[in-house]
């Protein structure tokens, strides 16, 4: 077996493999990591759905050391990035692992591609799994999978308590729904404000329900800067600033909701995370991050430039120095800034950063 065989064959094992043996947590700042949301976190589980949004072929993954996992871009995302920090394997997509015996207490990943907080957004791309179904997912693993790792129900509420959790929804509550007015009509029916109301007013509960489940420490994620993605924005135009405006909305009200849970449930912390600002920062300012091409994808893409990435073409050759790996998502470079400014800037993840968020 070659060297570079030899290091993905353990890779793989401590990733995967590893967390399914061990009964007992290890001493690392937090017990679990657990990611819900969309096409940003997704690290597979569209690939056992009946979608055409998956990831499961090159370029995908061109620079990540397990290759083409259905992750939406290059390498890593911020949800690995945060395993990194906390020490542990990076969650695996709950759907690959449904059919194995157990689970790992390490964490899971239920984040699925093209979905949103509204159950149809992204219905027209086929099947993903909207938010409240991720939460399902969840709370069948929690009653009927973890529980066989502890010895009492305190240490399994211990455990969960100090687990991350990571979310990043709502984009396409904007992409595949309010801005497809040939698919649906909530365009039609609601102003830009009273939607970024109704979609705040979707997501509290939920947040709420993963409260009533265990989780204490919350990280939500704001919807990005939509205006700036290639799929959007005009050549020659860095930003389109309208589309920004409208899931600014949504982000003003994120804050206050966010605020008003912590105060809310006794002993809850729900920490923002900044993912709009900075993006759109980087996005106008690239060389202020050592990126050199924020306005073209790296991947040749379907619809020049705008879509998804044509399979088995290569990339460009500098991809740390793209913004943009497809039409929609960012590299690796931009998922490692916007983690390193959760875990370590105050400006980013707010009121605390995830570096403090664990030692609550």
């Amino acid at each position: 077996m070659s060297s570079v065989s030899l290091f993905t064959f353990l890779f793989i094992f401590l990733q995967y493999f590893l967390p399914l043996i061990s009964t007992t947590t290890t001493q690392t700042p937090a017990p679990a990591l657990y990611v819900f949301g969309d096409s940003v976190l997704d690290s597979g589980n569209n690939n056992h759905l009946l979608t055409i949004a998956k990831a499961n072929y090159l370029p995908y993954g061109s620079n990540f050391v397990q290759g083409f996992t259905g992750r939406f871009t290059n390498g890593r995302t911020i949800a690995d990035f945060t395993a990194e920090f906390l020490g542990l394997p990076y969650s695996p997509p709950y759907l690959s692992m449904i059919n194995r015996g157990s689970v790992p207490v390490t964490g899971l990943n239920f984040a699925s591609a093209s979905c949103g907080i509204l159950p149809e957004s992204g219905s027209t791309l086929g099947k993903c799994l909207h938010l409240d179904e991720q939460i399902d997912l969840f709370e069948d693993t929690i009653k009927s999978k973890l529980p066989t790792y502890f010895d009492s129900s305190e240490k399994f509420s211990d455990y969960l308590s100090k687990s991350i959790f990571i979310i990043s929804t709502g984009s396409n509550d904007y992409m595949c729904n309010y801005l497809q007015p040939k698919f649906f009509n909530t365009s039609k029916i609601y102003a830009p404000q009273p939607f970024a109301q109704l979609l705040i007013d979707a997501l509290s509960p939920k947040l709420e329900r993963l409260y009533n489940l265990g989780a204490r420490k919350i990280v939500m994620f704001e919807i990005g800067a939509v205006g700036c993605i290639p799929a959007i924005k005009r050549e020659g135009i860095k930003c389109v600033e309208d589309k920004n405006q409208l899931v600014s909305y949504f982000n003003d009200g994120l804050l206050a909701m966010l605020r008003n849970l912590t105060t809310t449930l006794k002993g809850s912390n729900f920490v923002l995370g900044h993912a709009h600002w900075l993006g759109y920062d980087a996005a106008t300012n690239p060389s202020k991050y050592g990126l050199t091409n924020a306005n073209n994808p790296c991947c040749t893409t379907w619809r020049n430039g705008e879509s998804a990435c044509i399979p088995f073409l290569k990339p460009c050759p500098k991809a740390d120095k793209f913004y943009f790996w497809d039409g929609f998502h960012p590299t690796e470079a931009v998922h490692s800034l916007i983690a390193s400014g959760c875990i370590n800037n105050a400006s980013v993840c707010i009121p605390v950063t995830l570096k403090d968020l664990v030692n609550m």
